[in-house]
């Protein structure tokens, strides 16, 4: 059964034994006895990034059914696994569901379980309860469903999945080992709250061109430029790679000091600013997406549509009417976000507490979005 179809009856039931497994899983398996525990092989495996044979060993596997990933540590064996907010197991710890709850209310329950059984608990980088002496962290992701057209649909609640290591990475949960390099984890900045959402009154107004900019950002624009049209606000966080380390395949079209801006986060203006190296034309970083932020963004419509701090369902609702008025093309990303015809302008949501808001990505043409 597909996730986004799997409702909370046709979960499998799972009970969290701390620091020695969740369900028929236990910490030290080898990949084969996961993929006999779960009666499937994985769908997806990952290794560890680099060159090197040691950096190229197994990281992890991803499990459709039942909803999961396993993380692996030296061996291989298994170290972690994270069990998906959306169609995947509902897991107990005690007499405290953490897994497809209102966050709110599955961090409360967790704490409260800590404090009686004299366990420190404390707040990860999602704003959610974890306890290092259980190895338990609670995760938190955008609810799914069915629409009554039949396909998958983002709802406007977040529910919480969980992470579950063993001793070796309990103390440190979502940076150690491969986990800390799950894709996507890092990219949005750490937020633990408070959720707060601007009035629409207190935000400015930006126009969009479709495949040209947004607001007083311009594709093609330097990250100097960016900061200087953003009326000189300095990111308050940025991100970039060398992009020639020694030992890569590309070590002789560079120096190995040489750094390039990918991402930068500017929190007045509510946008983060992407950037690709345009290394043809000696331009170094140039602007090529622009995303803005749902809770603390600038408002931004499209063909009359806002896009921004609303309701993510209803945002999306307004834009299939408008492509099914038109005969437009729907486009969705990997992620679930969509967009009208060709624009390479989409509408996402982001967490605002138990709940979520619409907020959107403004892309060059040739971008490859995958949410």
């Amino acid at each position: 059964m597909a996730w986004w179809n799997r409702e909370q009856g046709d979960r499998q039931r799972w009970v969290l034994d701390p620091l020695v497994g969740v369900g028929p899983l236990r910490f030290g398996m080898d990949p084969q006895q996961v993929q006999d525990a779960l009666g499937e092989k994985g769908d997806s495996v990952r290794f560890q990034g680099g060159w090197s044979a040691e950096a190229n060993r197994m990281a992890g596997e991803r499990y459709d059914e039942p909803g999961l990933t396993a993380f692996y540590g030296p061996g291989p064996r298994l170290a972690a696994v994270a069990i998906s907010a959306v169609g995947g197991p509902l897991v107990r710890l005690g007499e405290v569901e953490l897994v497809a709850r209102a966050p709110s209310e599955a961090s409360a329950d967790l704490r409260r379980l800590a404090l009686e059984e004299r366990a420190e608990a404390r707040v990860n980088r999602y704003g959610e309860a974890e306890v290092p002496d259980w190895g338990v962290s609670l995760d938190v992701a955008q609810e799914w469903g069915l629409a009554p057209e039949g396909h998958p649909q983002r709802r406007d609640t977040m529910i919480t999945g969980l992470l579950a290591t063993g001793p070796e990475w309990a103390e440190d949960l979502w940076n150690a080992g491969p986990v800390g390099d799950r894709p996507g984890l890092h990219e949005e900045p750490a937020d633990a709250g408070p959720w707060l959402v601007a009035d629409a009154e207190d935000r400015p107004r930006w126009y969009c061109t479709p495949l040209e900019g947004v607001g007083p950002l311009r594709f093609g624009m330097s990250p100097q430029q960016v900061s200087a049209a953003l009326d000189g606000e300095v990111p308050a966080e940025s991100r970039g790679h060398h992009p020639f380390p020694v030992g890569s395949p590309w070590e002789d079209q560079g120096t190995p000091e040489e750094w390039h801006v990918s991402k930068e986060y500017y929190a007045r203006a509510g946008v983060s600013a992407h950037y690709s190296y345009a290394s043809q034309a000696g331009r170094g970083s140039a602007l090529v997406r622009v995303s803005v932020h749902g809770r603390s963004g600038p408002l931004v419509s499209l063909y009359g549509i806002e896009l921004i701090g609303r309701k993510p369902s209803a945002v999306e609702a307004d834009i299939i009417r408008y492509i099914q008025d038109r005969g437009l093309d729907l486009r969705m990303g990997c992620g679930g976000d969509i967009g009208p015809g060709d624009s390479q302008v989409w509408a996402r949501a982001e967490r605002a507490g138990d709940t979520s808001v619409s907020a959107a990505c403004f892309c060059i043409e040739d971008f490859e979005y995958h949410g």
